[in-house]
Formats: structure tokens, sequence, C-alpha cells
């Protein structure tokens, strides 16, 4: 006789399990400690078999009932309804595991990076991380599993990558709990327990002097004319090296003395704005007849449809006879940073025509509009002191209060 929601309800345990059966297979099986669970047993190649179909309140006994009877046309269809549900498990487990989650949430945020910085990441996770803990559920991944991980990096002397790991966790970490996968973030409790990377400073040039004669070589630099105006503009704008010979010529507005470098090309992933001194204005015009019908503004001498080589600025100025312990293209940044400091400009101003990252979004955003005016001062000022520096003169210290 088929079971009734009131016979369902009013079930007693019994000193052993006991079953209630309704029909088709379905029955209601009773614990002693008084728990209701529905079972469903069916033959499936010759062979008897049960599949749970959940407990009673949470499951009705309509419910219960429609869950067997998709059980059935599963059994009709040729298959087998415990299969179906290991598969379901295991697809869920898949879809809450580490790596997964970690794959979503790159496609996710990778479309405003870089391509180059999109690729280290996903590099980095996979070298570092998914062979370890990518399969395991990322709410179950606790503290020390994740040290463990971070220390198998820091053994091998990969301090600094063990750090990106970290925080690249915490991001995949807090993605997870804002889409119900996670609890916690276990990579926000290692914090501290890397030992931090010893800071390499990038070889420069400070003393006046010195950068004087840095820019008179650059002058007779007699090689590509692209390569001898990227030589020119790279202490003028000091940009990273990256950004410089990747730069396109859509991205400038000479009549405004102004360069637009795109997000996805920024370390950081924000858009950053470059005041062009009449100095580096008047490069570029010069270069434009050469390059400007083209992407780049500085292509490689081997495919326009490339920009130049990542070497090429370092190996010119190998060429001009500076090794790689006085000064590199990086090296330009140093350089202005630690002179435009030295001239009393404000820290701020010069962090934020560096593209520093601002720890603090609000402020950040703030910086960006309210250090524009002061950040075209400041560029054209340092243009000026250069060319003074290149003609030898003896340049004293500017006072930024006063520059035009």
């Amino acid at each position: 006789m088929p079971l009734t929601d009131v016979k369902v309800k009013n079930a007693k345990p019994r000193e052993k399990p006991h079953k209630l059966s309704d029909e088709r297979g379905l029955y209601l099986l009773v614990t002693p400690a008084g728990g209701k669970w529905w079972r469903f047993d069916y033959r499936f190649a010759g062979r008897r078999k049960t599949l749970s179909l959940g407990t009673y309140p949470d499951v009705s006994l309509q419910k219960a009932r429609k869950k067997r009877e998709a059980a059935r046309e599963q059994v009709a269809a040729g298959t087998d309804p415990s299969q179906v549900r290991k598969a379901e498990k295991l697809a869920q487990a898949s879809a809450e595991s580490f790596e997964a989650i970690a794959l979503e949430w790159h496609a996710r945020c990778s479309p405003n990076w870089s391509d180059k910085y999109a690729t280290k990441v996903l590099a980095r996770l996979k070298a570092n991380v998914f062979p370890w803990v990518g399969k395991k559920a990322a709410m179950d991944i606790e503290p020390p599993e994740l040290l463990a991980v971070l220390r198998r990096m820091e053994s091998r002397g990969a301090v600094d990558t063990a750090r990106r790991v970290r925080m690249h966790c915490g991001q995949v970490f807090r993605y997870a709990i804002a889409t119900g996968r996670a609890q916690r973030d276990p990579a926000a409790d290692l914090k501290g327990a890397i030992v931090p990377p010893r800071v390499i400073h990038f070889p420069t040039i400070t003393d006046p002097r010195a950068v004087g004669a840095l820019l008179r070589a650059i002058d007779e630099f007699s090689g590509h004319f692209a390569t001898k105006c990227a030589l020119r503009l790279a202490p003028l704008l000091f940009v990273r090296p990256g950004e410089l010979r990747q730069a396109e010529w859509a991205e400038f507005d000479l009549d405004a003395a102004e360069w637009r470098i795109p997000a996805s090309k920024m370390k950081m992933a924000v858009a950053h704005i470059v005041p062009l001194s009449e100095q580096a204005v008047a490069i570029l015009r010069e270069l434009h007849p050469l390059t400007g019908r083209g992407r780049y503004v500085f292509p490689s001498v081997r495919s326009a449809k490339r920009p130049m080589s990542e070497n090429t600025l370092n190996a010119a100025l190998r060429r001009l006879g500076y090794t790689k312990d006085e000064i590199t293209a990086h090296g330009f940044r140093s350089m202005a940073s630690t002179l435009l400091h030295e001239q009393g400009w404000p820290s701020d101003v010069i962090e934020r025509q560096l593209a520093h990252a601002e720890r603090n979004n609000v402020k950040a955003a703030y910086n960006r509009a309210q250090h524009l005016s002061e950040r075209r001062k400041m560029m054209q000022s340092w243009a000026d002191y250069l060319d003074a520096l290149r003609s030898g003169a003896d340049v004293v210290t500017l006072d930024p209060a006063k520059a035009s």
C-alpha cells in the first residue's frame, strides 16, 4: 500500500532499522536514532542496486517520488542512476576545486591585464600551485597546506615568486568567497610568513655632470634613427622600458602634448597619462615621418608589425660604452626619481608620474586628477634641466614653485 504524508510524518524509530515501502522500489528507511532516509531499489545489468534520494523532511514524499521516476527513466534508457550521481558529485567537486576557481577568476580578470602579465599569472599558478592543491576544494585548503606550497618556491630561491603567488592565491580565495565556494582566505594568514625578497636596484647615473655626458653620448648615437629617438625620450619620459618600446602612435596627442598609455600595457593594470614636454613633442614629430604610418612608434627593424626588441635600448647603451653595471634602460626611472626629489618636487607627484601603485584606491583616483597639472609643470622643468645638463652648464637645484 503506498505511503501517505501522515504515515511518513508519524513513523517512529525502533530498535533496528526498518522500512516503510511506497511503490516501484521506493521506501523510507527509519533508523533507531530517528533518521528517515529515502531509498530506491532497482536492478541494472542484472544486479540489485540502491540509490539514496535524500532525507525527510528535507525531501517530501512527493519530491521523493519525482526523484524515483527520474531514476526509473534513466534505467529504462540504459543508464545507471548511481553512476550518474557519482559523475554529478565529481563535476561539483571539480567546479569547487582551487584550480577550477582560479581558472575562472583568471578568465574574468585577464581581459583587464596586459597579455604578458596575464600569461605570467597563469604560468605561476600552473607551475607552483595546481600540482599540489589544485584538485582540492578551495574551502578545504588550510593555511599550513598553502604555506608548504610557498615554501617549495622559497627553498629554491624564488622568494619574489612565492610572494607574488601568495598574492594571486589570496585573490582567488576572495573570488571563491564571493561566489560561495569558500568561507575564508587562508593566504591572508600567511602574511609575513615568507622572507621578504632582496630589493635589487637598477644601475643608474645620478651625478648631474655624468648625466650630461650620457645625454651628449646619446646625441652622438649613430645607430638606427628610431632607436636614437627612443634613447632620447627615455630620460625625458622615464616610463618603464616595456611601455616605451610598445608605444603606439594612436596613444599620442601631440597637439595636446599628452601620451595616454592604456591599462592593458601598464604593470599595475591602470591607465597612465604622460605629459609631454616641448622637447619630447619635438622628438616625436621628427620621428613621425619615418614610423608614423605604422602602428608602433618604435617598430622592430625586422618587422613593422612588432615593437622593437626588449634588448634594443640596453644594447644601444652598451654600444655607447656604458656597462650594465653603470646604467640600464630601466635606470632612467631611478635617475629621474632621485634628481627630482633632490630638486624638491613633491613625492606624490613624482610617484604618480612613475606610475607606482597607490595602495588606497580612493587616494589613487584623487591623485590622478589632482596631480596632472603639477606633473605637466614637472615634466617641462625636468626636460629643461636635462637640456642644461647636456650643454654642460653648472645647474643649480630648481625650485618647483617657480617652474612655469
